[in-house]
C-alpha cells in the first residue's frame, strides 16, 4: 500500500450550509489566536518595563514615583488592547460579513479528488467558472461534467482546524497579468469516503511548508471575502 494513497475519481464534497459558517468560524478561531498573539520579544520589553517600574517604586520615594505607576499602568493597558480589545474589533468584523455572506451553491456540487500534480476539481461544465490557461485546464468534459486541477504551485497559503483544510490559491492569467484568487474548503469527514487528507496535508507542507495564513492585511477582509 502507498504512503501518500491518491484518488482514484473525485469524491463528492457536499458541502452544508452549517458546514460552510462553522469551517469559517474555526478558521476565525485560528487566525485570532495567531493575530493576538504577544510575540517573545515583545514580552521582553514588556517585562524590562516591569522590572525598571518596582525597581523605581522601591528605590525612589515621593511625588516622583508617578511615573512608576503610569509604567505599570501602561503596561496593564497594552495587554488588555493586544488581547480582549484587537479580539472583540477582529470578530466584530468578521460578524458583520457573516451576517451578509451564504455558501456559493456550487460548492454543494463540487467533487474533490487528489493527485500528485494537484487538487482535481469536478463539477457541473455550466457551473464551472472560466479559468485563465496555464491553471485548471479541461481535462475531462463528458456527461456535462467538466475536471479541472489546482497544481500546488498555485497554493500560496493553507490552514488546518480540527474538521478543515483550508487552501487559497493565486494565479495570473497569461494574457492579462491579472492575478486571481480563490479559496476551497475541505472537510475532513471526506476521510471516510476514502479522501486521502494526509496526502493532501503532506503536498501542502512539502510545496507551500506550514500551515497559516499572512495577517499582515485585515483577516476578514483577506479570507472571508464578501460576495460579489
Amino acid at each position: 500500500m502507498a504512503l501518500y494513497p491518491y484518488t482514484l475519481q473525485p469524491v463528492d464534497l457536499n458541502l452544508t450550509e452549517d458546514e460552510f459558517r462553522q469551517a469559517q468560524l474555526q478558521l476565525f478561531d485560528a487566525n485570532n489566536q495567531t493575530l493576538t498573539k504577544i510575540t517573545p520579544k515583545t514580552w521582553a520589553i514588556l517585562a524590562v518595563i516591569v522590572v525598571l517600574a518596582i525597581l523605581g517604586l522601591i528605590f525612589v520615594h515621593g511625588y516622583s514615583t508617578i511615573i512608576f505607576w503610569l509604567m505599570l499602568v501602561g503596561v496593564v493597558i497594552y495587554l488588555l488592547a493586544c488581547t480582549y480589545g484587537l479580539k472583540w474589533y477582529v470578530k466584530r468584523e468578521f460578524e458583520k460579513q457573516m451576517a451578509s455572506q451564504s455558501m456559493p451553491p456550487e460548492m454543494q456540487q463540487i467533487k474533490l479528488g487528489v493527485q500528485q500534480h494537484g487538487v482535481v476539481m469536478s463539477m457541473p461544465a455550466p457551473n464551472m467558472p472560466a479559468m485563465p490557461r496555464g491553471y485548471n485546464q479541461p481535462l475531462v468534459r463528458s456527461s456535462g461534467m467538466q475536471q479541472a486541477v489546482i497544481k500546488w504551485d498555485s497554493v500560496t497559503n493553507w490552514q488546518e482546524t480540527p474538521d478543515y483544510i483550508f487552501m487559497m490559491f493565486d494565479v495570473k492569467n497569461p494574457k492579462t497579468g491579472e492575478s486571481q484568487q480563490g479559496s476551497q474548503i475541505v472537510p475532513k469527514r471526506l476521510a471516510h469516503q476514502k479522501f486521502p487528507i494526509d496526502t493532501l496535508r503532506h503536498h501542502l507542507q512539502q510545496n507551500i511548508g506550514k500551515a497559516g495564513f499572512d495577517l499582515t492585511d485585515k483577516p476578514t477582509d483577506k479570507y472571508f471575502p464578501e460576495n460579489n
